[in-house]
């Protein structure tokens, strides 16, 4: 399978460029994705439901390992993660980054090894803590010096976990201002610059339970150029050479995070993919060999750009208003499916399929369910003038913090999950249900 439309992959002419690279025209104005034509999983999965192109997950993970093979490639559970996910990103070589109890403990009783696992998070919990450790987690990622103390006195006397400082370079990067986490006005890591993260070094070296293993930083999501990377890397390096001359240190790894930008609409930029991997290897050996360290080991955590692309989002059109210039097309979805759009102001490019249509086009915003001014999924895009309650539109580039980040916002109940693959959907996601609600609610 050719993967047309990774970060590294230039963008070809054309309105398919951001879909999965399996999906296929069908007479009369259809799509199909994966061998399985999407009015067809509309009809036996109801809407709202995201479909997932099983290939396409696939061959982005292959992509990453053959552009960093030297390196260890940890798929970012926040981005997508179900018990099926955790089997693809398994079988194709990568580890996992997660936030959480919930996300380690399902990944772990889906059968994914714990020690290829890293657990982040600016505030881990002590149930988050006692699941890493009793599960065997690789690495804990470090965030805040409270946690030194914490993490060392629930591994125990006889006990030893390996550990990471996360690091903020100093670095702004990112799509939105809420998505980036290189700089000191956010929450995350432990600054380069006012001595908080050699500090936190010296301590976790005090602790005998502790093994410092290097050092991580993420500097933020949606990235498209390359330059922010390198930038960090440097100031990553000189961090590695102080500890090294302070304390007679030398860590074997660095993890520069993810966050690696993807297109969501045609013609919109991406992170090149191969270029990031020859760069940071080039400026990992330089630096080092400047610097007189040896070469860690890399890690880089990609989560959007594995699945973002994979996703496409069906949605049925309920109502269409025309007020004054404005044309509204409501769906049976939103922003408790999908708060992408209200939280960044993020731009997709829905498409109606299931039916060609000869009206020409106008200019509508596509808007969801519930009740909120700001409940908009598109806003001012193409759509046919011909357009009527029944129709299906598909929003590609649904694949990555879209469930992940779903409420329960006017109980309308989250979408199903449909995995596709060589002509064959299946479900890997139920639909929220009001009986899960009620099972929930116990107070009378």
């Amino acid at each position: 399978m050719t993967i047309t439309d990774l970060p590294n992959a230039p963008a070809a002419a054309g309105e398919l460029t951001v879909w999965p690279a399996s999906t296929t025209r069908l007479p009369h104005g259809g799509l199909a994705v994966g061998g399985v034509p999407l009015s067809e999983i509309a009809d036996r999965f109801d809407t709202p439901t995201y479909v997932l192109d099983e290939g396409e997950v696939r061959g982005r993970c292959q992509t990453y390992r053959d552009s960093f093979p030297d390196a260890d490639v940890l798929y970012a559970a926040k981005a997508f993660l179900s018990r099926a996910m955790v089997r693809w990103v398994q079988e194709e070589g990568l580890g996992l980054d997660v936030c959480s109890a919930g996300e380690l403990e399902l990944a772990v009783t889906a059968g994914f090894p714990p020690e290829r696992i890293v657990l982040h998070g600016n505030a881990k919990s002590p149930h988050d803590l006692e699941a890493a450790l009793r599960l065997g987690v690789g690495r804990i990622v470090i965030d805040s010096p409270s946690e030194i103390a914490r993490i060392a006195a629930a591994v125990g006397p006889s006990g030893r976990q390996k550990v990471m400082v996360r690091v903020v370079p100093g670095v702004s990067a990112g799509g939105h201002d809420k998505i980036r986490t290189g700089t000191e006005d956010q929450k995350f890591g432990l600054s380069l610059t006012d001595g908080g993260a050699q500090h936190a070094v010296a301590r976790i070296l005090g602790q005998p339970h502790l093994e410092l293993t290097g050092l991580h930083c993420h500097i933020g999501s949606q990235i498209t150029e390359v330059k922010p990377y390198l930038v960090a890397l440097r100031r990553m390096i000189g961090l590695m050479a102080r500890i090294r001359d302070t304390h007679g240190l030398v860590l074997p790894e660095l993890d520069m995070g993810g966050g690696h930008g993807i297109a969501y609409r045609p013609g919109e930029p991406a992170l090149d993919l191969t270029a990031l991997a020859r760069r940071l290897r080039t400026e990992l050996v330089d630096g080092c060999a400047a610097a007189g360290l040896p070469v860690p080991r890399l890690a880089v955590e990609p989560g959007r750009a594995v699945v973002g692309p994979a996703g496409v989002a069906l949605y049925r059109v309920l109502a269409v208003k025309h007020t004054g210039k404005n044309v509204f097309v409501a769906v049976d979805g939103g922003m408790s499916d999908n708060p992408r759009p209200a939280l960044y102001g993020v731009r997709y490019a829905p498409r109606l399929v299931g039916r060609h249509s000869t009206a020409g086009p106008r200019t509508a915003t596509v808007v969801g369910r519930h009740c909120e001014a700001g409940d908009i999924l598109a806003s001012d895009v193409p759509l046919p003038g011909d357009l009527h309650p029944g129709d299906l539109l598909a929003v590609p580039v649904a694949g990555a913090y879209q469930l992940s980040m779903a409420s329960e916002y006017n109980l309308v109940g989250r979408p199903a999950v449909v995995a596709v693959h060589e002509g064959t959907a299946r479900l890997l996601v139920r639909r929220e249900t009001l009986e899960d609600y009620r099972s929930r609610d116990i107070g009378v």
